[in-house]
């Protein structure tokens, strides 16, 4: 059976391997379709090729050279109004960081139904 539904494509940037298999199977539970990716270089590979993404949720510390702030950046270069949630379990590390503009910050450990919550109410308002 095929659904005319779209369902939304989050590009989930995750370098801790279990933290990323948890939130992905919650994300596809709650009906999300996931993309998933280990650094930032790997995620804007996946937007440029012109892969389909609808929300980035990404986490702040990533490996590599390239954090989640500037991948946000380079990602919104890419794809103007992209909805962008950052995630980190460093709360002291939240008013250091450079958001882009309306994007919005969970905090680690995840509240899964929040954050599907937030990721529906984000992709809806693009």
């Amino acid at each position: 059976m095929t659904s005319d539904v779209h369902r939304s494509r989050v590009l989930l940037v995750e370098d801790e391997f279990l933290i990323c298999d948890m939130i992905a199977e919650v994300l596809l539970e709650h009906g999300f379709e996931v993309y998933a990716v280990a650094n930032a270089n790997d995620a804007l590979e996946h937007l440029c090729c012109g892969l389909p993404c609808d929300i980035l949720l990404t986490d702040i510390n990533l490996p590599g050279g390239m954090d989640g702030t500037a991948l946000a950046e380079r990602a919104r270069a890419l794809r103007p109004g992209l909805p962008v949630v950052y995630a980190s379990g460093s709360a002291s590390r939240i008013e250091q960081f450079r958001a882009v503009l309306d994007s919005t910050f969970v905090a680690k450990p995840y509240d899964p139904e929040k954050l599907c919550t937030i990721l529906t109410r984000m992709v809806a308002a693009a």
